[in-house]
């Protein structure tokens, strides 16, 4: 997906914000811990999951620290199948790896500066998979997991380690693909 419609997508998930899911009239379903939802025009598939567990670190000690949402999605749309983002709620050192590790296979994303073109949207808050090559890696790991871990670090050096479940994920997934294709 390119960036200007991920941009899309992630303003439409945080108009709607993980709290009001329920309520959007873009959600179309909900499979466990994961939400599947659709925007048509153009037409965008995707499924989103908020943490279940978010451990902020500094200097070895565990701190409180106010972030913004926190997100993992698989995107679909016409052109773009499978792929991964993560926005953390703050924007990434850009010289820290930010990885997503499912069971024993671990996959580093990607993340740039903020992108001054879309208004309300910060580039720098959000990771991206690779290619995909990696995004197909990272669909089928999860697939088979049964947790998600993101780990990061903010430009305030704080290290954030947020755990995602997948309960749910492969319907979610294969619903929102099957939505799209």
């Amino acid at each position: 997906m390119t960036r200007s419609l991920l941009a899309g997508v992630a303003l439409a998930i945080l108009a709607t914000g993980p709290s009001h899911a329920q309520t959007s009239e873009n959600r179309v379903a909900a499979n466990t811990d994961w939400s599947v939802f659709v925007e048509e025009d153009p037409k965008q598939c995707w499924v989103v999951s908020a943490p279940r567990e978010t451990v902020n670190t500094r200097d070895g000690r565990v701190v409180a620290v106010q972030r913004g949402d926190i997100l993992l999605l698989v995107s679909y749309s016409d052109t773009q199948k499978g792929v991964v983002s993560f926005t953390g709620g703050y924007s990434f050192n850009q010289g820290a790896p930010i990885r997503l590790t499912v069971g024993d296979r671990t996959f580093d994303l990607f993340s740039t500066e903020d992108d001054p073109g879309t208004p309300g949207y910060d580039e720098s808050e959000w990771a991206w998979s690779v290619n995909a090559e990696q995004e197909t890696a990272i669909v089928a790991a999860m697939k088979a997991g049964s947790d998600a871990v993101l780990s990061a670090r903010s430009g305030r050096g704080t290290d954030t380690r947020d755990t995602f479940s997948l309960l749910g994920f492969t319907a979610a997934v294969d619903d929102a693909a099957a939505r799209c294709q």
